[in-house]
């Protein structure tokens, strides 16, 4: 019998379980939330598989357990059980090898499938989201340094950037870039130790030390890591003898070419109510901005979601909702799947007039007045030309028209007079604001699309 009692015929299943899987829930849901999945042992008809996290353990128990369980032992199989077990590194797979009789150490979750918990001691490293991954991250302007960066320091087998600090504000894919940088060292570095845990529980691991006089235990614990990634570094702020722990712990990695991934949501110098020489630190090596987003990002972002989704949004909506949520990522992706949720649970196509009517608490209209200025922004932004445009002598068809537009909307949408909003246009005649009007309501009537970019604008104006 071969190691860990995994003999060629429980090999042979395991690899027809995972080819019948990947066909029956697809690329997307596999990757996610089955190719992890990973034979550890077989011994007295049980087999025991490994997840790197205990949100993944759950996950996979609750939602494809049964499957699992049935696909293992139908036939002949002699496997009687599956353990699910969260195992985050080799030293783990070597210890399960070890470990209590499935009867001892298992709870049951579903028929056939058995959950193991994690270890309880030593662990303190948080779980790590298997949909924040490098293949799913949206690339744009805003944050390509960040990300080249995240990935160099993923790839590289040693200390690179020492420290990567990451930085911008909430929603725009920090975290997202921090987990991805462990799920790749793990994957493909898994001899390193890699620990991902908030500021808030570095604090509470630190005080707790405290608390129970086992601060050299907490030491070892922090300093013998390969890498050592902390989120939100400003919950420490006037936190002073947490600081100076994490001073100490942050020079003894970076002198010994360990490397250290921090996150916030200012660069190192805005940090308040930190030690100078603990932001100087945190300076010394690559600081990269994740800026806010813009709205190509944003409608990437969004057939991304899209077709992980697997659900038909129209490409009118999507840019509806690209214009209209630029607060942030999470809650970008948050309303995409609101309006997805009522289509499929309400049985009604989704529509521009349906997404509005879904989101109106986040596209409630403000109180403030439309101006001429915003409107011709709006319109340039959409068309792709120049604000200066707006008010140049230009005639092409390609300018022209938008510009109509802008001027119709103006008439629409603010109570300025048509004289007004001629000398808003560059010193144009009150008629050809008219001829504007005239033109844009006679296309409005004739070309359906052209009918659907003014009235995409005017929602946008509008909400």
């Amino acid at each position: 019998m071969a190691e860990n009692g995994l003999t060629q015929d429980i090999n042979a299943r395991w690899t027809r379980v995972r080819g019948v899987l990947r066909a029956e829930v697809g690329d997307s849901a596999y990757k996610s939330w089955l190719k992890p999945l990973g034979l550890v042992e077989y011994a007295d008809g049980v087999v025991k598989l490994s997840v790197p996290t205990r949100f993944m353990r759950d996950w996979v128990a609750n939602h494809y357990g049964e499957r699992i369980s049935a696909l293992w032992s139908d036939g002949d199989s002699p496997v009687s059980n599956v353990d699910i077990f969260v195992l985050a590194d080799k030293e783990d797979v070597r210890a399960a090898a070890a470990a209590k009789p499935a009867s001892e150490t298992t709870v049951r979750a579903t028929e056939g499938v058995r959950v193991s918990p994690e270890r309880a001691e030593g662990d303190v490293s948080a779980s790590l989201d298997p949909r924040f991954k490098f293949d799913n991250f949206v690339v744009g302007k805003p944050n390509e340094l960040a990300y080249a960066a995240a990935r160099r320091v993923a790839d590289s087998p040693t200390a690179n950037y020492n420290p990567l600090f990451l930085y911008g504000g909430v929603g725009l894919g920090k975290t997202h870039l921090m987990h991805a940088i462990a799920w790749h060292i793990r994957e493909h570095q898994p001899d390193r130790k890699v620990v991902y845990l908030s500021a808030e529980k570095f604090m509470y691991h630190f005080i707790r030390a405290l608390r129970f006089q086992d601060t050299m235990a907490f030491k070892e614990r922090f300093r013998s890591v390969d890498v050592l990634m902390i989120d939100d570094v400003q919950f420490i702020n006037g936190k002073e003898s947490t600081q100076e722990e994490f001073f100490h712990t942050f020079n003894d990695l970076v002198d010994n070419n360990r490397q250290v991934v921090i996150s916030a949501d200012k660069s190192p110098s805005d940090l308040e109510g930190m030690e100078e020489r603990l932001r100087s630190r945190l300076g010394w090596g690559l600081v990269a901005d994740i800026h806010a987003t813009t709205y190509e990002l944003r409608l990437g972002i969004l057939h991304a979601k899209k077709d992980e989704m697997e659900v038909a949004v129209p490409d009118k909506v999507l840019e509806f909702l690209a214009h209209k949520i630029t607060s942030s990522v999470r809650e970008l992706e948050g309303a995409l799947n609101r309006v997805s949720a009522h289509s499929t649970l309400i049985g009604r196509e989704i529509t521009l007039e349906s997404c509005q009517e879904v989101l109106h608490d986040l596209l409630r209209a403000s109180d403030r007045r439309i101006t001429i200025e915003e409107i011709q922004k709006r319109v340039a932004e959409h068309f792709n030309i120049r604000m200066a445009d707006m008010h140049s002598a230009r005639r092409s068809r390609a300018v022209a028209r938008p510009r109509q537009v802008a001027m119709y909307l103006s008439k629409q949408l603010t109570s300025r007079s048509l004289p007004e909003i001629g000398r808003k246009f560059g010193g144009r005649d009150h008629t050809t604001v008219m001829h504007a009007v005239k033109k844009v309501e006679e296309l409005r009537t004739s070309d359906m699309n052209f009918a659907e970019d003014v009235d995409l604008l005017r929602r946008m104006l509008e909400s």
